[in-house]
């Protein structure tokens, strides 16, 4: 079966970046783990990691979208991911690894796909002001 895996490359801190994925979350797998390279697992995707020095660096042309129900666990997520990183808008962040994730509740996706586009459009504003996504504010903007 073909499969297609993200490859991470890093700044010589392999090690360092599979260890601090594993205690974000809490179902990670990790494979191997060398100075040089990695395979791990998180919530049931497989990452291949490489120790490939400074010349390259994490864009936020790529991130990793991290689909949650409450506000605990956007809460959880996003203090663990920005703890040495940096906070960006509408669920964006970067770890202190570079790496860009968001982190998203399931409510916003529903909120966005309604139908009734005044409603939709609230809740986009409402987004758009904010750096982690506050559930209530997205409930209270749909409300109108």
């Amino acid at each position: 079966m073909t499969t297609i895996t993200p490859f991470l490359w890093f700044d010589n801190n392999v090690p360092e970046a599979v260890a601090f994925y594993k205690s974000v979350f809490p179902n990670a797998k990790v494979e191997t783990v060398s100075d040089f390279m990695a395979v791990f697992e998180l919530e049931g995707q497989r990452f291949h990691a490489l120790n490939g020095g400074p010349q390259h660096r994490f864009n936020e042309a790529v991130s990793f979208f991290i689909s949650v129900e409450t506000q605990a666990e956007v809460d959880y997520f996003w203090d663990k991911l920005t703890e040495g990183g940096a906070e960006s808008r509408c669920g964006w962040l970067k770890d202190k690894f570079g790496l860009s994730w968001q982190v998203v509740p399931k409510a916003l996706g529903r909120y966005l796909g309604d139908p009734d586009r005044t409603k939709a459009n609230r809740v986009m504003q409402a987004m758009m002001g904010m750096r982690k996504i506050v559930i209530a504010e997205l409930d209270k903007a749909y409300a109108g």
